[in-house]
């Protein structure tokens, strides 16, 4: 099939789902009928500009570059090295950080645009995160718990 058309559906497999490997985008597109090997993947990665972003369920997935969603793995390592704790009550969660880290994991959790986060407010060393609802703090905190692994 062409390159193009291949192209078309790798754009819509990857706004769908979570893709964080070239083998997971390579068998996605094998589902919709393209039998590609891994070089193939790899070019068309290239190719599109995909690059790697924290995402919702894992902790990097591949999706197009816009200032908005991308997430240096520098900041990124920040966040993991400066979090000793997190912790919720309703739909309130308390991080607590290294002295003087606070404002850098909040501007992490900012810039990864969790749609369960209202927004987030930081001191020194504490971070308060403010979930949309009682009910989506356990993800949030799932979520949040994997980029300190």
């Amino acid at each position: 099939m062409k390159k193009n058309i291949r192209h078309e559906n790798i754009k819509k497999i990857i706004l769908e789902q979570e893709i964080g490997t070239q083998g997971e985008l390579k068998e996605a597109l094998k589902a919709k009928g393209f039998n590609t090997t891994q070089a193939t993947v790899s070019r068309d990665i290239n190719e599109m500009g995909l690059v790697k972003v924290a995402g919702l369920t894992r902790k990097y997935k591949y999706a197009f570059e816009t200032p908005k969603t991308v997430v240096g793995n520098k900041i990124a390592n920040i966040f993991k090295e400066s979090v000793l704790s997190i912790d919720s009550s309703l739909n309130l969660i308390v991080i607590k950080t290294s002295e003087g880290s606070a404002n850098g994991a909040a501007f992490f959790l900012d810039k990864l645009h969790l749609p369960d986060i209202l927004g987030t407010v930081s001191g020194d060393d504490t971070v308060l995160v403010v979930a949309k609802s009682i009910e989506s703090v356990p993800a949030v905190m799932a979520t949040l718990k994997e980029y300190t692994l």
